[in-house]
């Protein structure tokens, strides 16, 4: 393991995590409420980095996100320090009730479309339940697959799903963590020996530092990646600001793919030789409740 991985490791089991938007607009604070005794806003953004966090959008509310990833920064001005080869995802998230989110989006990376289900199973409460729980699921296709290049390829080739457990813990005002087994599944691999079904355990969290900034990183450890593989464990580090309406993070990543399938196996970045992405992620949350 080498020294960043330690140093992540370490930053996730200290103190050391994502997502800031304290003192946001009320539209971006209302987690719908359910009882007194619930512990509120243990995460405020509805992403650590790459990773899902365990909040949801309040009910009838519609988020609009857009998440960018230049290219790698190793390649200095050859790219522009990765401007020539950036990658964006833009997602739309409707909350139909307080326990359910809705999403839908489409990445430049892979030219990939995917629908999500977001769902809380279990919530944090003071002096009560100790951690909150939510449900994920991802499903995904890859249109970018070239049927000249893979002359047998089907459309189910093309597809991929992802699921998710995300388990949380507000310790204090000031430090949430995050612990998310993950199983997630391609119906089409291209490295030798890899299996279609791959599985990692994700650590994140958020440690808020002034009342509209905070640290955010989150790191996947892949399980069962063939020896010998091209790609990582997926890895982010960055800084979260409340900014009025709007939640913005900026980041480095060893991923330039930003949906579960694409930075947990196809991570192909490496912080210890400056070959990582910077990028930026900005949301926006609209009320659709009837005046």
């Amino acid at each position: 393991m080498n020294i960043f991985k330690r140093a992540v490791l370490l930053l996730l089991f200290l103190p050391c995590t994502l997502i800031a938007q304290d003192s946001l607009l009320d539209e971006l604070e209302s987690e719908t409420p359910v009882a007194d005794e619930a512990v509120s806003s243990v995460f405020k953004g509805v992403k650590l980095v790459n990773f899902e966090s365990t909040k949801l959008i309040g009910k009838n509310q519609l988020y609009f996100v857009i998440a960018h990833r230049f290219g790698s920064l190793k390649d200095g001005v050859d790219n522009f320090f990765g401007l020539d080869d950036a990658s964006v995802r833009i997602q739309f998230i409707y909350a139909p009730n307080s326990w359910l989110n809705i999403g839908a989006s489409r990445s430049g990376f892979n030219k990939t479309y995917d629908v999500s289900l977001k769902y809380r199973l279990l919530r944090q409460k003071k002096d009560g339940f100790p951690v909150t729980v939510v449900g994920y699921n991802l499903w995904n296709v890859n249109t970018n697959l070239d049927k000249d290049l893979f002359p047998g390829l089907t459309f189910t080739d093309r597809l991929g799903y992802a699921n998710q457990l995300l388990i949380s813990r507000k310790f204090n005002n000031w430090l949430s963590l995050e612990f998310a087994p993950t199983y997630f599944h391609d119906n089409a691999v291209f490295e030798d020996g890899q299996d279609n079904a791959q599985f990692v355990l994700g650590f994140g969290g958020r440690f808020k530092f002034t009342k509209r900034m905070a640290l955010i990183a989150d790191y996947g450890y892949h399980l069962n990646r063939v020896d010998g593989s091209v790609f990582n464990n997926a890895a982010a580090l960055g800084l979260e600001i409340e900014t009025g309406g709007h939640v913005f993070q900026i980041h480095v990543s060893n991923s330039q793919a930003m949906f579960e399938n694409g930075f947990l196996g196809q991570a192909r970045g490496d912080f210890s030789d400056g070959s990582v992405f910077l990028g930026f992620n900005i949301s926006r949350a609209f009320s659709l409740k009837k005046k």
